[in-house]
């Protein structure tokens, strides 16, 4: 039905079509979320919403989940509409914003990256057919871009959590002298390799659903001295929860990266292989920001498969992980540092409104 009259800018609506593992619908729910948090009333229209039942079962006051599409139910689009990713919302949606005297604000949610051209996109307009305007919202590392997603007293919550604790409540104890590592990766991670290489410690290794359970599962030899636990779906609080826990998180896709970095303990990123290799450039650039230690960015761009003169690396042994975390934790306060994600977004709604109020569509 209808939205009831709401203050401008009140109103959002978020389109978001799954693509990877539900990692897109994790990062429109997180957002959803923190706009909710924000007074903002936020409809989400997702396309799979399957994993909202393990993800956010509980839902959270302020955002209501819809299918895509599901007209009439968005009529009108809010004072602000989101596509995540360049997911482009049903035409009808567009030719009712296009019909306003003042259109919504209309922002492409931008996949996250550090590369230099996001410094160069960020904010800037995209001309659409009816006179509207659509606006590339590029989040990123650096005080030029969108920011990143974070939640209101993350970090403060994450200061006073006692991991040890919570990975005992959740009968995943770690005995004595262990290192605890959480696995989030895709099909061609070489875990066998890793296996190999944790066997010179006692390591507990918590194996989240999907292929990292399904890498774990196939015949291999384990070292004794390695326990694999499969993880059940995990609510996005509580995998975070998980990634404060670890001594180090291997985690993969968007969503999970950004968590890992909050979490400010050491970390491997699994990056989405592309055919064109592309990837690579991504995670050099990514690395060139993170400014890990040499040992620790070797050991990422071998667990990508990824070597010098187009050659496969062999997996190193893990690096020692006081430097690491000691450098993860700088990056992760220089981040924190800096306006979030959301904060900029209403910050940007807010002056584009203002703007076409005082001159016109």
């Amino acid at each position: 039905m209808p939205r009831e009259p709401t203050a401008p800018g009140a109103a959002w609506d978020i389109w978001c079509r799954v693509i990877d593992n539900h990692g897109d619908l994790g990062v429109c729910w997180r957002l959803a979320c923190e706009l909710a948090a924000r007074g903002f009333q936020v409809r989400l229209h997702a396309d799979d919403r399957a994993a909202l039942a393990w993800m956010a079962p509980t839902g959270r006051t302020g955002v209501a989940v819809c299918a895509w599409p599901a007209a009439p139910s968005w009529v009108p689009a809010g004072d602000v509409v989101i596509e995540a990713f360049g997911c482009d919302p049903p035409a009808a949606v567009v030719e009712e914003m296009s019909a306003r005297a003042q259109p919504p604000v209309w922002l492409n949610l931008e996949y996250l990256s550090a590369e230099a051209y996001v410094e160069r996109s960020h904010g800037l307009p995209s001309p659409q057919r009816g006179g509207l305007t659509k606006w590339f919202f590029f989040p990123g590392f650096t005080a030029r871009t969108g920011g990143l997603l974070r939640e209101s007293g993350l970090v403060k919550d994450r200061a006073c959590f006692d991991g040890p604790a919570w990975l005992a409540a959740q009968g995943w104890a770690r005995q004595p002298g262990e290192q605890v590592l959480s696995l989030f990766c895709y099909d061609h991670a070489p875990l066998p390799a890793l296996l190999q290489n944790l066997g010179a410690q006692p390591t507990l290794l918590l194996a989240t659903p999907q292929s990292a359970q399904r890498l774990s599962q196939m015949p291999m030899q384990i070292p004794a001295s390695v326990r694999v636990l499969a993880l059940p779906w995990l609510t996005q609080p509580d995998y975070d929860r998980l990634l404060w826990s670890c001594d180090l998180n291997f985690v993969r896709g968007e969503d999970s990266l950004l968590r890992a970095i909050w979490a400010g303990q050491p970390f491997v990123w699994h990056i989405y292989p592309q055919h064109d290799g592309a990837h690579a450039v991504k995670l050099q650039a990514f690395l060139q920001q993170m400014v890990a230690p040499a040992d620790a960015a070797d050991f990422i761009w071998s667990w990508n498969g990824l070597g010098t003169g187009g050659s496969v690396p062999s997996l190193p042994m893990l690096p020692a992980f006081q430097p690491w975390q000691a450098a993860t934790t700088q990056w992760r306060a220089d981040l924190a540092a800096q306006p979030d994600l959301a904060t900029q977004m209403v910050a940007f709604v807010s002056h584009r409104q203002a703007h076409t109020a005082a001159t016109g569509p």
